[in-house]
C-alpha cells in the first residue's frame, strides 16, 4: 500500500501538530547521524520548539559548537551560497508551479484547437470562431505539415535507391546481337548500314564483303568503338 502524501501546509489542529513534530523531529535527528556516518561528515542539529524548554542537539552541545564554528570562520559569500530561507523556498515553489501550470494550459490549448480542426475537416464551417482561434489553428496546421514533410524526408532518405540496371542491359544486348551476327552473318549484312561492293556499285555480280577492314582501318575502329567500349 502506497503512503499517502502529506499536504505541506500548517496543521491547525495542536495536538496533531505536536505528535506530527516529535515524529518528525526523531526521522530529522536519525536522518542527520546515517548521513554523518555514511558520509563522514560532520554535521550538527539544533532543534527548537515551543513544547521544550531546551532545544534537542545533534550529537551533543560540544560537538555542535564546533561545527558552528567552523563555518563561522568561512567568508560571508560562502556562508549564503547555499543557505535557504523559508521565503526562498515559497518563491522557488511557486516559480516551478508557475511553469507547470503555463505547460499545462499550453497542451490544453493545443488540444482544443486540434479538436476545432478535425470539426472542420469533418464539415464543420469556420463561422463562429474568432481571431485568437484562427490564429492557433493556422499556426497547428503549420507545425503539422512540418511534421509530415519531415516524415517524408525521412522516409526518402530510408528507402534504397533504386538499381539502375539499364547500361548492363543494352551491355548484354549488344553482346547477344553480335553472337548472333557471328553466327549467321550472310543474315544479317543488311543490318549493317548495307553492303560493300566492288566493282561498279550497281549490286550485281560481285561478293558483298563486311567492313572489318577497308586498308585504312576505318570500319575496323568503327566496330570496336560500338561492340568493344568498357
Amino acid at each position: 500500500m502506497t503512503r499517502k502524501k502529506v499536504k505541506l501546509a500548517f496543521i491547525t489542529n495542536d495536538s496533531a501538530r505536536k505528535a506530527t513534530f516529535k515524529k518528525r523531529k526523531k526521522g530529522l535527528m536519525k536522518k542527520v547521524s546515517e548521513l554523518s556516518t555514511l558520509c563522514g561528515i560532520e554535521s550538527c542539529a539544533i532543534v527548537y520548539s515551543p513544547y521544550e524548554a531546551q532545544p534537542d542537539v545533534w550529537p551533543d552541545v560540544r560537538g555542535a559548537q564546533r561545527v558552528l564554528s567552523q563555518f563561522k570562520r568561512l567568508p560571508e559569500m560562502e556562508q549564503s551560497k547555499k543557505m535557504a530561507t523559508q521565503e526562498s523556498l515559497l518563491r522557488q515553489r511557486m516559480s516551478k508551479a508557475a511553469e507547470q501550470l503555463k505547460k499545462v494550459g499550453k497542451d490544453n490549448r493545443e488540444k482544443e484547437i486540434t479538436h476545432l480542426m478535425y470539426q472542420c475537416l469533418a464539415g464543420k464551417g469556420l463561422q463562429g470562431l474568432g481571431l485568437p482561434e484562427l490564429n492557433d489553428m493556422g499556426w497547428l496546421i503549420d507545425q503539422n505539415l512540418k511534421e509530415i514533410c519531415k516524415r517524408i524526408e525521412g522516409l526518402k532518405k530510408a528507402a534504397p535507391p533504386p538499381e539502375n540496371t539499364k547500361p548492363a542491359e543494352e551491355k548484354r544486348s549488344q553482346q547477344q546481337w553480335f553472337t548472333d551476327w557471328m553466327e549467321n552473318p550472310s543474315d544479317n549484312q543488311l543490318q549493317m548500314g548495307g553492303p560493300f561492293e566492288h566493282g561498279d556499285g550497281a549490286g550485281g555480280g560481285d561478293d558483298m564483303i563486311l567492313p572489318f577492314n577497308d586498308g585504312n582501318n576505318h570500319a575496323a575502329a568503327m566496330w570496336s568503338n560500338v561492340f568493344f567500349q568498357n
